[in-house]
């Protein structure tokens, strides 16, 4: 298992190809300050105690202003390779994280706060940035930089070197001992941020209902407790960041006083030169610099810390027991279908399906019904990639679909969900999502899906046809409509395996009626799956599967299932029931 310190040195290799030169740069900015020092100490020692005048020091001030250019310079290129460093460990962890999505899988991520999801991809890799182009950067200036002046300064006045040498640590051990409580205090800055960022998309999605159920108050009353808590331990966060500051500029200031004072008198008293004096006066607050610096920062690294703490919690989710295979088919119009002995349990210990054995023919049209919780969407997972069997065996044409490459056996299935999504875009964008046509004939292979999924009638009286960008959730279309819009995209693509998971579930009868005509023409000449409740796509199908916890209890016809008198007799003559009530109703109300 990672944990948050080992996930920020796996990332060293990643930033190592301008880490190198912001390391190079910050080193030579500071040395460069020795050098700026000893020129402005002699050309003082020269004019003020050798009457020099302003041409036998001329030199030595032009070249002092070219070495202010050159360390302005060296400091722009530490930033910029720092820059750089930061954000190709950036770019690294957000490809990672996005990999890691799409690996678990939606059955794995069901119980992940969506909120939660975006701030980890979102602001916690964004406060990776700073630890590497500030703290990084920091912490080795601060290991040559003071040692490097120390070697300088101790020759010429063994003093000095004594009360530099014995202060350092000190603040080195002050900032620690501030930086433990502040680290914790971070990590709980994070947690609390995580928590807001998924209650306000949780409000923001749910808000109509939250004005219908006259909630709306409640819920700002929530979302600002909330906020003031962020708010109560971002602040924690910056007093401790402060009085680190504060500790470190105390030491800093009395430790450079202190190296002042004892020149001072040693130069009123003549026991020292001029010019090594104020050499070491204009170096000890270079010898501070970097441990000033890498106070300053330390913050960077404790919100590093905490951000990295929500990046392994997503990293080291379980992930596929087995490594996806390579295998390919070959192509074809249909497919065959077989479970062996079939068993998935999931982490909680839930187990969804229990020796589920089933063969599928290739273009055969199979049903799947049964109460909540049956496992008949974990079947569907299952062919989906999603998740794994537990034990048994899936074969896809005889081929263990553990074999497969899993992107590519995905290429062969048309998935239509009770709820597609749909995206902010055209409804050309949400058909193809991303793919290309056959020999470049796209506009008519768009046609031609939309016309299949009974979706060109409503699009004719959109405002700009295909071209209509759609809302967020296919905001502006209704529930049937978007419905059309998720075959279209099978239609579009066809695939020899065609999965439904109760596709006309929330649907009214007439918008209901093209979705099964549309249903029925996709699945022609391809094995189709589908999870369906309705009496009107289940009698459509060849055979039909009624599971019941996790175990295949029924297998036939729909009038072989319906004379048998078992589960799927009472299902059905429950749904006639409720279609007689709805009936009922619907005419009381008409009279």
């Amino acid at each position: 298992m990672t944990d948050a310190a080992g996930l920020l040195k796996s990332t060293r290799a990643i930033a190592a190809g301008a880490l190198p030169l912001c390391l190079a740069s910050g080193v030579a900015h500071g040395l460069l300050a020795v050098v700026v020092a000893w020129i402005i100490s002699g050309v003082i020692d020269a004019v003020v105690f050798h009457s020099a005048d302003l041409a036998a020091v001329s030199g030595r001030i032009a070249f002092l202003f070219i070495l202010y250019f050159v360390r302005a310079a060296v400091a722009f290129v530490a930033d910029q390779a720092g820059f750089h460093a930061a954000a190709r460990v950036r770019r690294h962890l957000f490809g990672r994280l996005l990999a890691e999505i799409g690996t678990l899988g939606p059955v794995r991520l069901a119980g992940t706060p969506t909120g939660d999801l975006v701030t980890t991809l979102t602001d916690a890799v964004t406060a990776i940035e700073p630890y590497w182009r500030r703290w990084v950067p920091a912490m080795a200036t601060t290991a040559i930089l003071p040692l490097a002046i120390l070697l300088i300064v101790a020759p010429l006045d063994w003093l000095s070197g004594v009360i530099l040498i014995s202060t350092a640590p000190l603040i080195v051990v002050f900032i620690a001992l501030v930086g433990k409580g502040a680290e914790q205090a971070n990590q709980r800055q994070w947690r609390n941020l995580a928590r807001l960022g998924g209650h306000l998309l949780d409000a923001v999605q749910g808000l109509a209902d939250l004005k219908l159920l006259r909630a709306s108050k409640r819920e700002i009353g929530i979302v600002a407790r909330m906020a003031d808590g962020y708010r109560r331990d971002t602040m924690s966060v910056l007093r401790l960041a402060f009085l680190s500051a504060l500790v470190l500029e105390f030491f800093a200031t009395v430790s450079i006083a202190l190296v002042a004072v004892l020149i001072g008198f040693r130069l009123m008293w003549g026991e020292m030169d001029f010019r090594a004096g104020f050499f070491i006066l204009l170096l000890a607050p270079e010898f501070y610099a970097p441990l000033r610096t890498m106070g300053a920062q330390r913050h960077a690294r404790m919100e590093a810390i905490a951000a990295a703490e929500r990046l392994v919690d997503l990293l080291d989710r379980p992930r596929p027991a087995a490594a996806p295979g390579n295998r390919q088919l070959a192509p074809r119009p249909a497919v065959a279908l077989r479970f062996e002995d079939v068993h998935v349990a999931y982490a909680d210990g839930h187990h969804a399906l229990k020796g589920v054995n089933l063969d599928i023919a290739s273009g055969e049209h199979i049903a799947i019904v049964g109460p909540s919780g049956a496992g008949k969407s974990t079947l569907l997972a299952l062919l989906l990639g999603f998740v794994e069997a537990s034990s048994g065996r899936v074969l896809v044409e005889g081929a263990p679909i553990g074999e497969l490459d899993l992107a590519a056996w995905r290429n062969l299935i048309a998935y239509v969900p009770q709820r597609p999504h749909l995206f902010d875009g055209t409804l050309d964008d949400n058909i193809t999502m991303g793919r290309a046509a056959a020999n470049g004939e796209l506009d008519a292979a768009i046609a031609a899906a939309l016309t299949a999924a009974r979706a060109d009638d409503f699009i004719a009286r959109l405002p700009d046809g295909r071209e209509t960008r759609l809302g967020e959730r296919g905001e502006g279309l209704s529930g049937g409509e978007a419905q059309r819009i998720a075959l279209a995209r099978a239609f579009f693509r066809p695939a020899p395996l065609v999965l439904f998971d109760e596709p006309t579930a929330h649907l009214d009868p007439p918008t209901e009626r093209l979705v099964n005509e549309a249903i029925a023409d996709l699945a022609r000449g391809r094995t189709m799956i589908s999870i369906a409740h309705r009496l009107a796509t289940v009698r459509r199908a060849d055979r039909i599967l009624v599971l019941a916890d996790g175990r295949i209890v029924e297998d036939g016809r729909h009038d072989e299932l319906a004379a048998a008198g078992g589960l799927y007799a009472r299902m059905t003559q429950r749904a006639r029931g409720a279609m007689r009530s709805s009936a009922s109703r619907d005419g009381r109300c008409a009279a």
